[in-house]
């Protein structure tokens, strides 16, 4: 590891690998490299969103009166969630900027703490789909919706939001470490911040696909 060399009693300089010119060159590889990790993701969603958009051509009807039998309420309330938690991920990165590390962790924890009412939202929403027998394929048993495509909305609604809601939970890991690191290490500053725009950018991955999400299965 290399760093440029501190004045007596200043912080040490953020490090920076061997092979990599300057920290500068560092932090502009880590971004490129989360913005193509990012572009794996999305395409990850794009086939299921490419899937709906087939099935719902095949059984118009059936997906049409199948989206009025969630909540809109409680999609509602976890889009604005999470719409307001995309907001203090990116104050914990202008914060980190500042090296105001006491309010990174502050945000960091806003955040997460939202994240938490969205699953639990999610859950509460879940556990209503598996009252009512509103499942994926086989496992479908509802009897107000008998209409042939039924089944398959809501075999894509349990797979694209499921999938989502792992997403949530990684970001929170990722989201922990940082909130962690600035109110232990307190390391983070003008020229060390890079952890949180990373994990600030990979948070907004998740809002921008449940903003997809929401109104293709609650309001389309």
């Amino acid at each position: 590891m290399s760093s440029a060399p501190a004045a007596h009693g200043a912080a040490p300089a953020p490090k920076f690998a061997e092979h990599f010119a300057s920290l500068e060159v560092q932090n502009h590889a880590a971004r490129l490299g989360m913005w193509l990790f990012l572009s794996t993701e999305i395409l990850l969603f794009a086939g299921l969103f490419v899937c709906y958009s087939c099935y719902r051509f095949l059984y118009p009807e059936a997906f049409a009166e199948a989206s009025r039998h969630l909540n809109l309420t409680l999609g509602t309330v976890n889009t604005v969630v999470l719409i307001t938690s995309s907001l203090t991920a990116a104050l914990a990165v202008h914060y980190a900027k500042e090296g105001k590390n006491n309010l990174v962790a502050l945000m960091v924890g806003l955040t997460l703490l939202m994240a938490v009412g969205f699953l639990v939202i999610k859950g509460f929403e879940y556990s209503h789909k598996f009252h009512e027998g509103t499942l994926p394929g086989k496992h479908y048993t509802y009897q107000g919706l008998q209409l042939p495509g039924a089944p398959m909305y809501f075999t894509i609604y349990f797979l694209s939001t499921g999938l989502h809601a792992l997403h949530v939970t990684i970001g929170m890991g990722v989201l922990t470490w940082m909130g962690v690191r600035a109110l232990t290490q307190k390391n983070f500053g003008p020229n060390n911040y890079t952890g949180v725009e990373l994990a600030s950018m990979y948070w907004h991955l998740v809002d921008l696909v449940w903003i997809f999400l929401f109104p293709m299965l609650y309001l389309v």
